[in-house]
């Protein structure tokens, strides 16, 4: 039987969507042949739809940002969230970590396909419809077994490293046995697109993302996200329990919790449900490290805590633009220590989202966003973990979350 052919590469991406994309192009930019080899066929659909302003970051940086700015997406400038009658909003130009105020939300089929389509216009090659079936990292240069799902046929790629950007994939967690469990609960979410029909006098702001509480089970929230389209991404998220009695319809149980929640069903009370409702669950993940002898691991492709607050995107794009700067020192013949210059310092900013996401769920952080009298210098400090920019340690809620968000939850809990 004949040995499938070896392809020599410098590096290889596994995943074209954001933190393949943006990896891809930073290390073409920088002098290095790189091939991205992506399972799916773009445009393909995603949810994440609601970027942090410090996505934007990464994009400037990967040359892409007048592509996307040029687009025609839906212009974002905070968070607005509601429990029953109360409301609170957070305005990304007015934080206390400098950097960009406003982002966008996006359609990920088409934000995703323009970032790869930007790489490729920078020289990145990218094979759609190509999965990776075995690696090999015990010699000299990893390898990786590839299979073409247009016609079954099998070849390898031989490199100096991998970067794996997958996302939900997942690539090499699964075929190197670094999966390991998460400590979150097991949540389930279903989700839809609408034609939301939202009036403009209804004083809905298209350019925030809407986070609802329900009013009654407050580990019970929903996205709405409007598009530029006249479109909006609703989703609601809940522990599995909470669906029991409710699973054979997803559309009728989506709605069902939508009716149950007021403040909401006002805002989409004229709305089209014209798309079946999907679902995800267990998503929440972890891994036992995030790189190893030739390779390192992306966004989704290594943790995802929770959609909550929207961060899975600019982990992603974080993390690609920190392994993308450290592969090229490497390979420019640089000594570098992965661990301590990206697996520790990635993930101090991860666990910071992922203090504010227990948070959520415990109601202590809900209880300072609902707050009526908060600080103004604390909102602004807390806005901009809201923004993405929970790597800045000057932020005293970034540099200890747990402890500031305990003491200041239990002042927002005391009687005025």
């Amino acid at each position: 039987m004949k040995s499938p052919e070896v392809e020599q590469r410098r590096i290889v991406v596994i995943g074209a969507g954001p933190s393949g994309a943006i990896a891809a192009a930073l290390l073409k930019r920088n002098g290095h042949d790189v091939l991205v080899l992506e399972r799916q066929r773009f445009p393909r659909f995603s949810i994440g739809e609601s970027l942090l302003s410090h996505c934007l970051d990464f994009v400037e940086e990967a040359g892409m940002l007048e592509a996307v700015q040029a687009a025609g997406f839906q212009t974002k400038h905070g968070a607005a969230f509601a429990w029953g009658e109360r409301t609170s909003e957070f305005d990304f130009r007015d934080k206390f970590t400098a950097g960009k105020g406003s982002t966008y939300q996006v359609v990920r089929a088409d934000f995703d396909k323009l970032l790869a389509d930007q790489a490729e216009l920078q020289g990145v090659e990218i094979r759609y419809e190509e999965e990776i079936v075995a690696t090999d990292f015990s010699g000299a240069c990893p390898c990786l077994t590839v299979r073409r799902l247009a016609d079954g046929q099998v070849y390898r790629v031989e490199c100096a490293f991998v970067l794996d950007g997958s996302g939900y994939g997942r690539v090499l967690p699964r075929l190197l046995d670094l999966e390991q469990p998460s400590n979150f609960p097991v949540r389930r979410a279903l989700f839809t697109h609408v034609e939301d029909r939202i009036a403009p006098t209804s004083g809905f702001d298209r350019e925030k993302i809407l986070i609802t509480t329900h009013p009654e089970l407050r580990d019970v929230w929903f996205w709405t996200i409007p598009f530029s389209n006249g479109r909006s991404s609703l989703g609601v998220v809940a522990d599995a329990t909470r669906y029991a009695g409710h699973d054979a319809d997803l559309d009728a149980c989506l709605k069902r919790f939508v009716a149950d929640t007021p403040s909401l069903s006002r805002v989409l009370e004229h709305a089209r449900w014209d798309t079946p409702v999907r679902e995800i669950h267990g998503y929440s993940a972890n891994v036992k490290r995030l790189h190893g002898p030739g390779f390192a691991l992306l966004g989704n492709a290594a943790e995802f805590l929770d959609p909550v607050f929207s961060s899975g995107v600019t982990i992603a794009m974080r993390s690609a633009s920190m392994a993308a700067g450290l592969l090229h020192r490497q390979l420019g013949g640089e000594t570098v220590d992965w661990e301590t210059e990206f697996a520790v310092p990635l993930k101090r900013g991860v666990d910071a989202f992922r203090a504010y996401v227990e948070g959520w769920y415990d109601g202590s952080f809900q209880d300072v966003i609902y707050h009526e009298n908060a600080a103004p210098e604390i909102r602004r400090m807390i806005c901009s973990i809201l923004a993405g920019y929970a790597w800045d340690e000057r932020n005293p809620y970034v540099a200890e979350p747990k402890r500031r968000l305990r003491v200041l939850a239990e002042l927002c809990a005391q009687p005025a």
